[in-house]
């Protein structure tokens, strides 16, 4: 039988479970919980880059504008706990919102750079905000060597390697790429909100992105292509937010191959979930 891990909730308590690993590397998997396979490959991935491994699950309500879906996000915290007893992870840092924001707490960071290049930035302006302010603060508490993160939040990626980088955090930020069901779908939480139709047509995203990059590779102007999967998308009934081919570093503009590396990366929804992937060209 897996042994349940040590859940800390505050940060006293935190500093205490983390006595033992003093002499060790420490990996930490910052999640917001209800845990799917593309969060226990990074558990997996931490396991192989540290002797310990921290969870984070956290609902963050800094990353949430009124009208999106911190009340009804999926809290699974007892099957979240099973998974990572089966993972073996032995502390979970699961703060309540009164400790990671106490009364008085007046202070965030604004990041600039990728968080301000007209995607994710561009529909969801308090986002980055949110996550900076929130990944740094799990940063200082764990005092991680090393933090794992999906591709699939790429712009997100990009925004907390900078973070930690400019502020000198001493943490080594790693993307480990997208997990994703048998039919393409990225893995993500919100994927419970899909209905049985929708679900079904989900998976078109990851299709575009594929013959979006085959298109670019073999020679196709970016802008054509992007025109006709932006189209393609919007006649399969998503309400498309963006397509873009970015810079992978910078998220900068592209025109042509020269620009590259290229990432390809789209956020749509569909009913009333959103969604979002990218893939490298």
């Amino acid at each position: 039988m897996s042994t349940r891990p040590r859940i800390a909730r505050t940060v006293p308590a935190l500093r205490r479970a983390m006595e033992p690993f003093a002499r060790a590397t420490v990996a930490l998997v910052p999640t917001m919980g209800a845990l799917h396979d593309g969060h226990i490959a990074l558990v997996r991935q931490a396991r192989k880059r540290a002797r310990r491994v921290v969870v984070s699950i956290f609902v963050n309500p800094t990353q949430f504008a009124p009208n999106e879906d911190f009340g009804s996000y999926p809290r699974t915290f007892n099957s979240d706990l099973k998974a990572l007893a089966a993972e073996k992870v032995e502390l979970v840092w699961a703060p309540t919102a009164q400790v990671m924001y106490p009364e008085g707490f007046a202070t965030k960071i604004d990041p600039q750079g990728a968080a301000k290049v007209g995607l994710e930035d561009t529909f969801r302006p308090h986002f980055f905000s949110g996550v900076a302010t929130v990944v740094a603060k799990l940063f200082t508490q764990v005092r991680p060597d090393c933090a794992l993160f999906g591709e699939k939040d790429y712009q997100q990626l990009r925004v907390v390697t900078a973070m930690a980088r400019d502020l000198d955090l001493g943490v080594k930020v790693i993307g480990i790429p997208t997990v994703r069901e048998k039919d393409g779908l990225a893995m993500s939480s919100r994927n419970a909100y899909l209905t049985e139709h929708e679900r079904k047509m989900a998976p078109v995203l990851y299709r575009t992105l594929k013959a979006s990059a085959k298109a670019i590779k073999q020679g196709e102007t970016i802008e054509r292509v992007l025109e006709q999967g932006r189209a393609h998308i919007e006649q399969a009934g998503f309400a498309l937010d963006y397509l873009e081919a970015r810079n992978a570093g910078t998220l900068a503009k592209v025109q042509s191959l020269k620009d590259g590396p290229l990432r390809l990366l789209v956020a749509a929804k569909i009913g009333k979930t959103r969604l979002i992937d990218n893939i490298a060209i």
